[in-house]
């Protein structure tokens, strides 16, 4: 089975010998890729929507996987029993919805070690949820997918009493973390990201009741990015 680029990326960071859980499985493919290569004895399949898991089903059906594997129908990581498997995979939703699923039941949560976590949109309010949370993001990795780069977080989970708090800002939409983990998609990214903040701004100008207010953090992920694209071209040069 040949998996997206997006997909691998998330199979890499994923150990030999860990058993995993996919929630919001949909198809199914990156579980199923997981067995047949061996990568993990054990696999959980797991949406909330019928029609998603019965994809995933029939594509259970079709590959024939050889391994230990469970369909489970139900909410985020309450289909799973605590610390149950090694780490869990959540790809393709908005980051806050990431968040609430992670945020639902803290223990269960922390019980879990490390998190593969693919927010389509808000990952700058997950990062920061994360943190405050007591989550450590261990790596940050880009891929492109269609006309979308898409921002990957490894993530390791902390102990309650490591949450903290932290005002939510630019920072966390933009962190150094970016830099720490370069790869080839960071000076598009940062490019296409200083593109679409510098549009907001302009209709923030045109258009918002609140502009001083809105253009004032627009302008704080603007002065962020420029910034981080200024210590990649020294990096680089």
């Amino acid at each position: 089975m040949k998996l997206s680029d997006r997909l691998q990326l998330i199979a890499n960071e994923i150990h030999c010998g860990e058993t995993m859980a996919d929630i919001g499985t949909d198809h199914g493919f990156l579980p199923l890729y997981l067995l047949e290569t061996k990568k993990c004895p054990k696999v959980i399949m797991a949406d909330i929507s019928p029609g998603s898991l019965a994809k995933a089903e029939e594509n259970c059906k079709m590959a024939k996987p050889q391994g230990d594997y469970e369909l489970r129908l139900g909410n985020g990581i309450d289909i799973l029993e605590d610390g149950e498997v090694d780490v869990v995979a959540i790809a393709g939703m908005g980051g806050n919805l990431i968040a609430d699923i992670l945020e639902w039941n803290l223990a269960k949560s922390r019980s879990i070690k490390r998190y593969i976590l693919q927010p389509r949109r808000h990952v700058g309010k997950l990062r920061h949820w994360l943190y405050c949370n007591g989550f450590r993001i261990v790596k940050e990795s880009l891929v492109e997918e269609g006309k979308f780069i898409c921002e990957i977080l490894t993530v390791e989970s902390g102990p309650a009493e490591d949450s903290r708090a932290a005002e939510y800002g630019a920072e966390f939409d933009y962190p150094d973390s970016l830099l720490d983990h370069v790869n080839p998609m960071t000076g598009a990214y940062l490019a296409r990201k200083l593109e679409l903040e510098n549009m907001i701004l302009d209709n923030i100008n045109e258009n918002s009741q609140n502009a001083s207010g809105e253009g004032a953090l627009c302008k704080a992920r603007i002065a962020r990015i420029q910034s981080l694209i200024s210590r990649l071209e020294e990096a680089d040069a």
